[in-house]
């Protein structure tokens, strides 16, 4: 009879050649054992099971490897890509833009500049304003204090 344990280790060292993940070459390894099982005629003289063995996992190796190039991998969705959490985050961006709107109109001006410009300087944003590049510093901390305490109160912590 046949030692599977021994037959599989071989087929496992020559996939290695195939850097393979381990799992997928187990998986080649148990699909070439399947393909026997399903198809007992294949194998003409039980004296070169494990050559059989090796050329089939072979074969399947290369295909896996040419299924894995051609398929255009999908990031795995995380929390931040469910429904639920697109909801929260379109309320919540809803409330905060709302809270903006409250704000007057140089703090509005400084809030839009820092969410749609975000590569200007202080200078830049001096230039922007018309404001002293002194007084930016100071217009943007009083700006995000006022977004804060406006969205506080309306419960967004």
């Amino acid at each position: 009879m046949w030692d599977v344990n021994a037959l599989s280790a071989a087929v496992l060292r020559t996939l290695k050649a195939y850097r393979l993940s381990e799992a997928d070459a187990r998986d080649v390894c148990q699909d070439a054992w399947l393909e026997l099982l399903r198809a007992p005629g294949a194998l003409r003289d039980e004296a070169k099971l494990g050559a059989w063995l090796t050329t089939t996992a072979r074969r399947r190796a290369l295909r896996m490897i040419t299924r894995n190039r051609r398929e255009t991998p999908r990031p795995l969705p995380d929390e931040e890509t469910t429904p639920e959490a697109e909801v929260v985050r379109a309320e919540r961006d809803r409330a905060l833009w709302a809270a903006v709107d409250r704000l007057p109109d140089s703090h509005r001006r400084m809030m839009r500049l820092l969410a749609y410009r975000p590569e200007l300087s202080y200078a830049q944003l001096a230039g922007e304003l018309d404001i002293s590049p002194a007084s930016v510093g100071r217009l943007r901390r009083r700006c995000l204090d006022r977004l804060r305490r406006t969205l506080e109160k309306s419960g967004w912590a």
